[in-house]
């Protein structure tokens, strides 16, 4: 069935109906049959290549279904480090805004509709935040044998004060596309009306 709406086919169609022309006009001759099949040939030779298939891009709700899967596991994970007072606030802070993204509604919905959004949470959980606690984890006992450093509880504060800053300016961006759509939404609704 594929072949039969191919280019191959429809092109050397065409020409195997010019040979069929050529033969009512009296051309072909008694060698009819192997002019229409030659034609019908030479049609499917010169046929332009078929277009590739465009490709099958994931739906972005699935994306979002696999990132919160994934946030999942990084709470999981977050759930058995233990860190000082002032980073487990902050880090908190963090994962509840997170939450707030990822969970279903509005903000998924405007979310899923946003790829550098997305790429910038999606980094966050699968990079940022488990390389930033991971690399603390690692660091923390070396320091205290080295005196003078800087603990590695200010770099982690800092770098999650950096992750929640980054996060919350996606929420803010998502609530501006939320507030011009409803905005376009009431314009449209009262041009509607003036029009009635």
């Amino acid at each position: 069935m594929k072949y039969l709406e191919s280019r191959k086919n429809l092109t050397g169609s065409a020409c195997g109906l010019v040979g069929l022309a050529l033969t009512f006009a009296g051309v072909a001759g008694p060698y009819w049959p192997v002019v229409v099949a030659g034609l019908y040939g030479a049609g499917a030779l010169i046929a332009p290549p078929e277009r590739p298939a465009l490709p099958d891009f994931p739906d972005p709700s699935a994306q979002l279904d696999e990132l919160r899967g994934d946030f999942g596991r990084l709470r999981e994970y977050l759930g058995g480090v233990e860190l000082p007072p002032a980073a487990a606030g902050r880090l908190t802070e963090l994962t509840e805004l997170l939450t707030a993204l990822l969970d279903p509604g509005w903000v998924a919905e405007v979310l899923a509709q946003d790829p550098e959004g997305m790429h910038a949470l999606s980094r966050a959980v699968r990079q940022d935040i488990p390389e930033a606690v991971d690399t603390f984890v690692r660091t923390r006992w070396w320091t205290r044998l080295t005196p003078g450093t800087e603990p590695p509880e200010r770099h982690l504060e800092r770098q999650l004060t950096l992750l929640y800053e980054e996060a919350d300016r996606l929420a803010v961006a998502l609530r501006e596309v939320e507030a011009r759509r409803q905005e376009s939404h009431t314009r449209y609704l009262e041009d509607r009306g003036r029009s009635q």
